[in-house]
């Protein structure tokens, strides 16, 4: 009688092994439970991130207008062209960042966030208070859990 050969190969267990635990792991954590997460504060109130998230300062918009008229002259001409220069000199890069910092302002608005830090989830859930996003995002995850 022919030996039983077994269904698969051990190396293919260890394969198999070696890719669906990393990924059951990653199912699992906090951040991929998460579609979108945007995380809503200023320098005040300082976040500990988990990568992947939105960050919204707040207050950026203000840190770069003081970059900008940084050591003006008195003089309203002489302050305008250099704040011109600067604006000109900056390119692309500051543009984006003055974009971004006012959008991000307009969206923090349009999420109705009302007290920092705020970490919203999939523009529906909201933490308050929480410095720590992987936390917030976690508590929001056991609420889905136990609020199907």
């Amino acid at each position: 009688m022919p030996a039983s050969l077994p269904r698969f190969a051990p190396g293919w267990r260890t394969l198999g092994l070696a890719v669906a635990l990393p990924a059951a792991l990653a199912a699992f954590s906090p951040a991929t439970f998460a579609a979108d997460v945007v995380v809503v504060t200023d320098s005040r109130h300082p976040v500990k991130t988990m990568g992947g998230e939105r960050l919204i300062e707040l207050d950026e918009s203000h840190r770069i207008e003081a970059e900008l008229s940084a050591e003006l002259p008195t003089d309203p001409e002489q302050a305008t062209a250099i704040v011109k220069r600067r604006l000109n000199g900056g390119g692309a890069d500051l543009q984006r960042r003055i974009a971004s910092a006012y959008q991000g302002v307009t969206d923090a608005w349009s999420l109705g966030v009302t007290s920092l830090p705020a970490v919203v989830v999939d523009r529906r859930y909201v933490v308050y208070g929480e410095p720590d996003v992987a936390r917030a995002v976690a508590r929001i995850e056991q609420h889905r859990r136990n609020q199907p």
